[in-house]
């Protein structure tokens, strides 16, 4: 699976889907090329780390009262796995796949709960420029209601309800824009929607 290695038993850092200077004109290069050996993989690392010291903790050689620690630090670098995965794949080049809007049930069900795409677009990168410090915007599928819902996301994986299923996130961390948009978030956000993989996300 990706980003899962059921061999070793461990999580893996994926390889992008597409080369590192295929979004530049959206995501430049050297941002994708931290972004993803850098920040992604750090992650990778914690989170297997955690689980170590969790396991140690269940045989009873690790010390116990560490637990509530390495549950947050799993939650949080988890979290930042997750999230960047679903990120890659969530885009594609702007004419290869990224852009546009989505066609078939994802378009019916995006009028039906926000109105229009247009409605939609503008409740989700409103979100996502005013999420408070960092974290993340995302279209989620909400299985009870079964509706779709824009909700921000702080840091890694705080404001996200249980069952919420993630479907399109946009990364507003420093790291995933700050060298080409400096502090105009609200512009790297706009751009983002040029490479939406809408294929992908309604998969």
């Amino acid at each position: 699976e990706l980003g899962w290695d059921a061999q070793s038993g461990e999580y893996t850092l994926p390889d992008l889907p597409y080369a590192y200077d295929a979004l530049s004109d959206v995501i430049d290069e050297q941002t994708m090329r931290i972004h993803h050996d850098k920040h992604h993989a750090g992650y990778v690392k914690n989170a297997n780390a955690a689980l170590k010291q969790l396991e140690a903790i269940r045989l009873g050689s690790g010390d116990s009262g560490l637990l509530q620690h390495w549950e947050r630090s799993l939650s949080f670098n988890m979290g930042g796995h997750v999230n960047h995965t679903l990120f890659w794949t969530g885009m594609a080049p702007e004419g290869q796949g990224g852009g546009g809007q989505p066609v078939g049930n994802l378009a019916n069900m995006i009028i039906r709960d926000f109105g229009s795409f247009k409605g939609f677009s503008d409740q989700f990168t409103g979100a996502a420029s005013k999420v408070e410090g960092s974290g993340w915007g995302w279209l989620v599928y909400e299985p009870i209601a079964r509706r779709l819902m824009v909700l921000q996301m702080q840091n890694q994986q705080d404001m996200m309800f249980a069952g919420a299923v993630p479907l399109l996130g946009v990364d507003v961390w420093e790291h995933a824009y700050y060298l080409k948009y400096q502090n105009r978030r609200a512009d790297y956000v706009n751009a983002f929607m040029r490479i939406v993989n809408w294929g992908e996300i309604s998969r």
